[in-house]
Formats: structure tokens, sequence, C-alpha cells
């Protein structure tokens, strides 16, 4: 029987493609226990628990947690899912661990 809370493991394209450069892309966010709104704008920054987005009409960006928000990023044309759980280490280890297998929570 599979644990309805673990994170869903990571296609090897998903891995590909999240193991580079995420800064610049298009993310959305739905609204949720963690979000009051529906958020869609450009990942401008990340560090290891937290994303910077820059929203259209919004002077300041916005911070929105890894934890518990899922969203989607534009990568490559492709629409991909963008679990926060799954990417909350330090932005420049993400890439070594997504290619090498890393930790357990990226299995």
């Amino acid at each position: 029987m599979s644990n309805p809370t673990r994170t869903p493991e990571l296609s090897s394209a998903e891995r590909i493609a999240l193991a580079g450069e995420l800064l610049g892309a298009a993310v959305r966010f739905p609204a949720g226990p963690g979000l009051a709104r529906d958020v869609e704008g450009v990942l401008i920054d990340e560090s290891m628990s937290v994303y910077v987005v820059r929203v259209a009409g919004r002077s300041r960006p916005l911070r929105i947690p890894k934890r518990g928000v899922p969203g989607t990023i534009l990568l490559g044309g492709r629409e991909l899912p963008l679990r926060g759980e799954t990417l909350r280490v330090r932005p420049e280890d993400r890439t070594k661990r997504l290619l090498a297998g890393g930790p357990r929570r990226f299995r």
C-alpha cells in the first residue's frame, strides 16, 4: 500500500528540466491553504524554502513558501508540476541532487 502523504516520484524528464535554471520561468500557484488567491507570474528568485515571484500589476514581488503550496512551471515549452517539498534544497545543490538521484525525498 502506498503512503498518500508521500510526494510523487519525479520522472526522468522532470528531473532534467528542474535541474536546469528555473529563474525567469512562468509559474502558477492555485489558491489553497498556503495562499489566499491564485498567483501567476515570473520566478525571479528562490531560496531553500521560498519562491520569489514577480506578479504583473504589483510593485513588490510575492514570497511563496515551497512547503505545502503546489504549482506549475513552464520550462522548455512544457508545463511541469512544481512541488516545493521536492525542491526544498539550496538552489545551488538542486542540480547535483536531481541528476544524481539525490536523497530519498527526490525519489
